[in-house]
């Protein structure tokens, strides 16, 4: 995912001013208690530990609707669990709620056009296992 996001850049910066190589945006930063967008860019450590914290937050969030529809397909599109945290990471969970509660017909987009279910597809079927689900994860 981080190539996609940034193609593996710690210091990426977009236009859109998401961030490092997972591109995350500074509200997000903020949830996990981190202020300094420079510091941030120039610690690649920290950016893994915030990834992972972030994807534990979102399977939290997302337990239930992971519960119901891992197996199914949506759209010609097998539904996976690191299909969908990776679709959370792009979206926020709460646009994933969406498109799976509503069977796909709730769609999301980001700025540059890319779809909750070209994540879904291009993130299908990768072992996850290890992020176990924390609604309280810090980095």
């Amino acid at each position: 995912m981080a190539f996609k996001e940034s193609q593996g850049k710690y210091t990426a910066v977009n236009t859109l001013g998401y961030l490092g190589k997972y591109q995350f945006g500074r509200t997000t930063l903020q949830r996990f208690k981190i202020y300094n967008t420079q510091a941030f860019l120039n610690n690649p450590e920290l950016q893994e530990k915030a990834f992972i914290a972030l994807c534990k937050v979102n399977k939290w969030i997302l337990r239930k609707d992971i519960q119901r529809s891992v197996g199914k397909t949506i759209n010609g599109v097998k539904i996976t669990e690191s299909g969908i945290l990776a679709a959370a990471h792009l979206s926020g969970a709460g646009n994933v709620k969406k498109f799976l509660r509503s069977n796909g017909a709730i769609r999301f987009a980001d700025a540059y056009g890319a779809t909750i279910q070209s994540y879904l597809k291009k993130f299908e079927g990768y072992d996850v296992s290890i992020i176990k689900a924390n609604r309280f994860a810090t980095v």
